[in-house]
């Protein structure tokens, strides 16, 4: 291939790979407690090497706090306490692992009950914290570990002043906690250090899980590729602990178009990229260095946020936006000088999210880098000529091939709902269209996608499951991850319908899915 990702290449090979990508949350095991943790991808990734699947992708694991989505991460490092493995904790008395047997009831709901499941874990932690904290501070690794990742500091006292201010914004925090001296942030650090130490063994904790997970699924032929957010919190310790590489005048969103009448107001803030160019990128670098330690494979989210953003002033409606650079010629040598600075970052490979309306310079510019685009197979048609779905045979190899994401309708719900696109498709493969996909037409269309000219075909586990009625909710609505732009309930609570154990012993789900390959 000879391109600037070729030693990323190297280790992941240049053939065709198929895979699952989940959101962790959504599993469930005998050993987790109310939610996905770090542990229960073991298993799974025994199933992939059987399969003969070798990627697990995964949706961001970020601290979020106590908000579920995981795209509003309050620290651009930080993993998510939630997903820790409590059974697999060293040092557990025998009244730590009694208390483990009530937090499984929580595997029982039909959706994640995210915000319970994270305010237990956390005071359940602080109690193994205290009867284990004097060994961790005689472990030399533990020691070392935050050493290595000053940031833990910083991380841990944003974490504290939050619960101590009520969970209040920090931009409504006093003044002198909204803009700490050093000399008042070494001071708040000797007040709290027990605290920043119970935050600094939790990340490390997690670090050790997810790295095992990591090398485990090495070891099983399994590449872990994970999810990089571009936008990060405005309420978060990156965007309270250095301001000068964000703009806080403005939101970043997406403008008015053929998926958004009124466009879209997300709230993150946006980068000042001539501040972070001044230092090199270190805070990218810094990101993209720390996944390396847990993903083989990663995902580059808003790839075109990279060449310019819809920059919306504070609090105003999306129309009221700009491109930023407004100078369209800058696009793609900032978008460019970007993502060179996270290939050199790390030896993951990157791969786009490149959907939705894209300069036409953009996917050139990935093919020459060597980074692979995204074929959401609904989306891929002639929109501007007789609309026919683009053969998959025609796909560039350097692209992933997929029937769904977590932030659109399964593909079930998109057939019944949209019987325009899907008609067309019936066509194509010479069916009647019925609104209710059944077995056979999922079948073939999953075959199709996994014989597609692209080098990875990567299904949300929910579709492959869907092939079998009992392992699927009832109503396809239940079965979507996410619905951009509105705040429900139901956004990031979607709990895959049989546990763990389930699915690993449904033999015809097993034999289905090799032969789809």
């Amino acid at each position: 291939m000879n391109k600037p990702t070729q030693k990323a290449w190297d280790l992941i090979g240049e053939y065709s790979h198929f895979g699952i990508n989940l959101s962790l949350a959504s599993l469930r095991s005998a050993n987790s407690c109310g939610i996905g943790e770090f542990f229960d991808l073991i298993p799974l990734i025994e199933w992939c090497e059987k399969l003969q699947f070798d990627v697990i992708q995964l949706l961001p694991l970020n601290d979020s706090g106590k908000d579920p989505s995981p795209y509003n991460a309050l620290s651009s490092c930080a993993l998510n306490p939630v997903y820790l493995s409590l059974h697999a904790l060293p040092h557990l008395s025998e009244e730590l692992k009694t208390k483990l047997t009530a937090f499984r009831e929580l595997n029982n709901t039909p959706r994640v009950e995210y915000k319970k499941v994270y305010e237990e874990k956390h005071v359940w932690l602080y109690t193994y914290f205290i009867e284990t904290k004097e060994i961790w501070e005689k472990t030399q690794e533990f020691l070392t570990f935050i050493k290595d990742n000053p940031w833990t500091v910083s991380y841990a006292l944003f974490k504290i002043l939050k619960v101590e201010l009520l969970e209040v914004n920090w931009e409504h925090w006093p003044d002198h906690l909204k803009n700490l001296s050093p000399k008042e942030e070494k001071e708040l650090e000797a007040t709290y250090s027990l605290r920043i130490t119970f935050h600094q063994l939790l990340q490390y904790l997690l670090f050790n899980q997810l790295q095992t997970v990591k090398k485990y699924a090495g070891e099983h032929k399994v590449f872990l590729k994970g999810d990089i957010p571009i936008l990060i919190s405005r309420d978060s310790v990156d965007v309270w602990h250095d301001r000068s590489i964000f703009n806080l005048e403005f939101s970043a969103g997406a403008p008015p178009d053929a998926y958004s009448e009124e466009g879209q107001y997300w709230g993150f803030p946006i980068f000042r990229w001539d501040i972070l160019k001044q230092n090199d990128y270190v805070w990218w670098r810094e990101r993209i260095a720390y996944a390396s330690h847990f993903y083989h494979i990663y995902r580059i989210d808003h790839v075109v946020g990279f060449f310019r953003i819809w920059a919306i002033p504070l609090n105003q409606h999306s129309k009221t936006g700009k491109f930023i650079p407004e100078d369209e010629s800058e696009w793609t040598p900032q978008g460019k000088k970007i993502l060179e600075v996270m290939i050199e970052s790390s030896n993951m490979l990157p791969m786009a999210e490149d959907l939705g309306i894209i300069p036409k310079e953009v996917r050139p510019c990935l093919e020459e880098l060597g980074i692979c685009g995204t074929k959401v197979i609904r989306w891929e048609r002639n929109w501007d000529t007789d609309k026919e779905f683009i053969p998959m045979t025609n796909y560039s190899p350097l692209s992933l091939t997929t029937l769904s994401t977590h932030d659109s309708e399964p593909l079930a719900l998109w057939w019944k709902n949209h019987p325009g696109g899907a008609q067309k498709y019936a066509e194509l493969k010479h069916w009647d269209y019925v609104p209710d996909l059944n077995k056979e037409m999922r079948l073939t269309i999953l075959k199709d996608a996994n014989h597609s000219s692209s080098l990875f075909h990567i299904n949300l586990l929910q579709e492959y499951l869907a092939v079998f009625p009992e392992l699927v909710w009832p109503d396809p609505r239940d079965e979507r991850i996410n619905i951009p732009g509105d705040h429900l309930p139901t956004n990031w609570t979607y709990r895959i319908r049989p546990s763990l154990e389930e699915i690993l012993a449904h033999q015809e789900l097993f034999n289905t899915l090799k032969a789809l390959k």
